[in-house]
């Protein structure tokens, strides 16, 4: 169990602490949204720990096979819809390092460990996830 705790600190801003590490991140409405968009968003947030969680399943499962993913980035696109306003599509742009030749095997132990880690399963099946593997 992880507990955090989130305080208002007035103008649109809130400050979320993690508890057992004490790590305090900021957020902040976005301009589209009467914020000044200093910071992530909550939906920023949502966003890129789906990515977060890809990277890092897909890091545990390259480790259990005996290569490396380091260097990997991921570029998430957050599309907004309204009525009501929500996340209606996640774009994942993950790029791996060049040099890096895996096998088919690999990328299929890649592609599997990006599209199960927690919060894709968490993410509502209504939101259309579009995740591109740029080897």
């Amino acid at each position: 169990m992880t507990k955090m705790k989130t305080v208002y600190k007035g103008g649109l801003r809130t400050e979320i602490e993690h508890l057992q590490s004490g790590t305090k991140i900021i957020t902040d409405a976005p301009l589209d949204n009467h914020g000044k968009g200093e910071s992530f968003s909550p939906t920023d947030l949502f966003a890129s720990s789906l990515g977060s969680c890809m990277l890092t399943i897909m890091g545990i499962s390259a480790q259990s096979y005996g290569f490396s993913l380091e260097g990997t980035t991921i570029e998430t696109e957050k599309i907004m819809g309204t009525d009501p306003r929500r996340v209606v599509e996640l774009k994942l742009d993950i790029t791996f390092p060049k040099g890096n030749n895996y096998t088919p095997q690999q990328k299929r132990v890649i592609e599997s460990a990006a599209r199960s880690c927690p919060v894709a399963n968490s993410v509502h099946p209504d939101i259309k996830k579009t995740i591109t593997f740029n080897y």
